[in-house]
C-alpha cells in the first residue's frame, strides 16, 4: 500500500517519540540505581551510563521539536519517566535501563534501517538518529562490567 509524505513523516514523530520515551524510562532507572549505591560506584554510574543516555534523551527530545518544527506536524512534550520497582534493587534498575535503552536503539535502527529518513529527504534528522545512536552505543557492555564490581 502506498504512503505519502506526511504519513512518512508521522511515521518517523510517532518513531522518535517511542524512543524518546524508552530513553526517558532508562534515565529515571538510572537515577534510581544512582540513589541506591555507595559513591564511588554511583559516580562511575553517572559517568559511564547515566550522562550517555541523558545526551540521547535529550537529543531525541530535540530531533523530535526540530523535526515537526520543519515539517509543521504537531510535537508533543514528553513527561518524567518513573522507574517502576526493581526486582533486585541498583542491579534492577541497571536491567531496566539497559532494556529501555536497547528498545529504543532497536527503534531508532529500524527506523533507519526503513529508509524513511532518506524518503523524505531530512538530512538533519538523519544526522541526528546517527548521533543518538551513537551516544547508546556499547552501553550495555559497560553496564555488565559495572554490574560485576558492584558489591565489592
Amino acid at each position: 500500500m502506498p504512503y505519502t509524505t506526511a504519513d512518512a513523516r508521522q511515521q518517523l514523530l510517532d518513531t522518535i517519540a517511542a524512543a524518546a520515551d524508552k530513553l526517558g524510562a532508562a534515565v529515571a532507572s538510572l537515577s534510581e540505581a544512582y540513589e541506591q549505591l555507595d559513591e564511588r560506584n554511583a559516580d562511575a554510574v553517572e559517568e559511564a551510563l547515566f550522562r550517555p543516555v541523558q545526551m540521547a534523551y535529550g537529543r531525541a527530545r530535540r530531533a523530535h521539536s526540530a523535526f515537526a518544527e520543519r515539517h509543521n506536524l504537531p510535537a508533543r512534550t514528553f513527561e518524567a519517566a518513573i522507574a517502576g520497582a526493581p526486582a533486585q534493587g541498583a542491579r534492577g534498575f541497571l536491567d531496566s535501563a539497559v532494556a529501555a535503552v536497547g528498545d529504543a536503539d532497536q527503534l531508532l535502527a529500524t527506523l533507519q534501517d526503513s529508509m524513511l529518513p532518506v524518503e523524505v529527504g531530512d538530512q538533519q534528522l538523519r544526522a541526528d538518529l546517527e548521533q543518538i545512536r551513537s551516544l547508546l552505543a556499547g552501553l550495555g557492555a559497560r553496564t555488565r562490567e559495572l554490574e560485576r564490581t558492584l558489591g565489592r
